[in-house]
């Protein structure tokens, strides 16, 4: 028996190692083609993936259902089902995102560039697809769409691999896509899903360094920290999001709630809502009692230093680790602070170089906030919330970038 399950287990290795070896290399194929593709062409395909979604959208939410009640099987919390959760309006949402991305114009062979030495030689700089790249995302299948339409607006192509959690919805959408580039004779392997959804199959991906140009994670840290420290195929780290708002001694309380409560409770379950509150002092002392209120009101679980729980007895008392952790739900931490620079301190010690906030009518806090802080979007007077690639204008994006290399912040076209 020993023998035979020996077998078994090879067999389903092989066939693991056969799906992704296989798709990779012809994504890898499909972004040789497609630098031949004109501007048109890729912004035809890009219009018939919009409009296919509208046709299938039954379809789509149907299998999207599916996956839904996987997941409330599993007691998964709220604000993670809301993640998972396709409707009309979410569609419409990804369609509009597409048609974003058609009308900015294809960054592809653009001349950033170009100087002439001494002896005659002539030097340019432009902008070049990346390839073939790897896409691991948790939970949300509206990234299926926006890695698509990305990738295919700048000549690059796509293996996704979703997670478990979303394989209905993943595959629904991809079925989708291979539908519209069907019908504008576009090569379909440019934007390919590993249906596959074991560990093993990400782990594969890995390694793939003669398919896969780059690797971008999307999902929490746990995923993030596995690609990035396993992989030798080239990582895109975009972090989680342990995102903090500041409001400073001169703050204007009229904007102070509308914006702690956008950031916190608009959708807790995204990267860039915010996880911690740092309050001063002396705003702390005048407004304190209020924001906290608020935030109850709102449902939110508050862990607070010992300042907060003396005036909010509801209040549980935070740890380190609560003020590291990325709740992704309408929890939050909340300490009192004396200064900027202690405040400044405590978001580079727990943030994860995402976006930070400053509430604040102090030029020079607001000034030494934007120049000390570490991450990649620092607001002043605005919820973190705007941290999105269709905010930003980009139509969508491939993720948050947090590291420093290639690009920081949204990334939109990929290049």
């Amino acid at each position: 028996m020993g023998n035979v399950k020996d077998v078994h287990h090879t067999n389903e290795l092989e066939q693991l190692n056969n799906e992704v070896i296989q798709k990779a290399k012809l994504v890898k194929e499909a972004s040789v083609s497609l630098q031949s593709k004109t501007t048109q062409q890729k912004n035809q395909a890009l219009q018939a993936i919009s409009e296919q979604l509208l046709i299938d959208q039954a379809y789509i939410l149907s299998e999207n259902e599916k996956d839904i009640q996987e997941a409330k099987e599993t007691n998964i919390s709220a604000s993670m089902l809301d993640r998972l959760t396709l409707n009309a309006e979410r569609i419409q949402a990804m369609g509009d995102q597409i048609e974003i991305v058609v009308s900015l114009p294809d960054p592809v062979g653009d001349q950033l560039e170009q100087f002439k030495k001494e002896n005659g030689l002539v030097i340019s700089k432009r902008r070049v697809p990346l390839g073939a790249l790897g896409m691991i995302y948790e939970a949300r299948p509206n990234v299926t769409i926006d890695a698509a339409a990305l990738s295919l607006k700048t000549s690059n192509a796509v293996l996704l691999r979703g997670s478990a959690s979303a394989k209905f919805s993943n595959r629904a959408l991809v079925a989708s896509i291979h539908q519209a580039l069907q019908r504008v004779y576009f090569t379909e392997n440019a934007v390919l899903l590993i249906e596959d959804t074991s560990r093993e199959s990400v782990k594969e991906l890995f390694h793939l360094t003669e398919y896969l140009d780059l690797l971008i994670p999307r999902g929490g840290k746990n995923l993030i920290d596995l690609v990035v420290n396993e992989a030798t195929v080239p990582v895109i780290q975009t972090g989680a999001g342990n995102c903090h708002i500041y409001v400073d001694a001169r703050a204007q309380y009229e904007m102070v709630v509308p914006i702690i409560l956008n950031a916190k409770t608009q959708r807790p379950s995204v990267c860039n809502s915010i996880e911690n509150l740092l309050l001063h002092q002396d705003f702390f002392n005048e407004y304190g009692k209020e924001i906290l209120e608020a935030l109850a009101e709102a449902n939110v679980g508050i862990y607070g230093d010992e300042k907060v729980c003396e005036v909010f007895p509801k209040a549980i008392l935070a740890t380190e680790e609560h003020y590291a952790e990325e709740f992704s739900d309408l929890l939050i931490g909340i300490k009192v602070v004396d200064t900027a620079d202690e405040a400044i301190a405590h978001i580079n010690q727990f943030g994860t170089q995402h976006s930070e906030s400053i509430i604040s009518e102090d030029a020079t806090n607001v000034e030494q906030f934007f120049n000390e802080v570490d991450a990649a979007v620092v607001y002043h007077n605005a919820s973190t919330r705007f941290t999105d690639g269709f905010e930003f204008g980009f139509g969508a994006e491939i993720g948050i970038s947090t590291q420093k290399l290639h690009v920081r912040g949204p990334m939109g076209f990929l290049h």
